[in-house]
């Protein structure tokens, strides 16, 4: 059997700040933003450029409880992984960008990590994994 995430929602406050964020400053692929007449709301979809694996689904909160969890969608904890093949060069990029680091690199055995917000204040790592893991760019 084969098996594979295909995307994972995350909640936005609003649709074109969100595209202007992951595709602007982050440099993520506008993959799809198509209006959905039977819900009332847009399909958009974004992904690292050049990235192979699941997309985020940039969901506007539809109802005031799930408001409150925009930013927060897992308590506080980093909620998203943003494996590449060059730390230091996208290190630099989203420092230049005024992407704000939390967590300034660190050198694992593992691999090379730090902890970035994203507008909202959700948590990311950005990652780079050692040649033989697996799951390593």
């Amino acid at each position: 059997m084969r098996q594979s995430i295909s995307h994972v929602a995350l909640l936005v406050r609003d649709y074109d700040e969100a595209i202007a964020f992951y595709c602007g400053v982050l440099g993520f692929d506008l993959l799809e933003d198509s209006y959905q007449p039977a819900q009332d709301k847009r399909w958009v979809v974004v992904r690292p450029t050049g990235g192979q694996g699941a997309s985020i689904v940039l969901a506007v909160a539809s109802k005031p409880e799930q408001e409150a969890f925009i930013g927060n969608q897992t308590g506080g904890r980093v909620v998203l992984f943003l494996n590449t093949d060059d730390f230091w060069r996208d290190y630099n990029r989203l420092t230049a960008a005024s992407v704000e680091f939390i967590r300034e690199p660190a050198t694992h055995d593992y691999g090379t990590v730090a902890v970035f917000r994203d507008l909202y204040g959700n948590l990311w790592d950005l990652l780079q994994l050692n040649e033989g893991h697996p799951a390593a760019v």
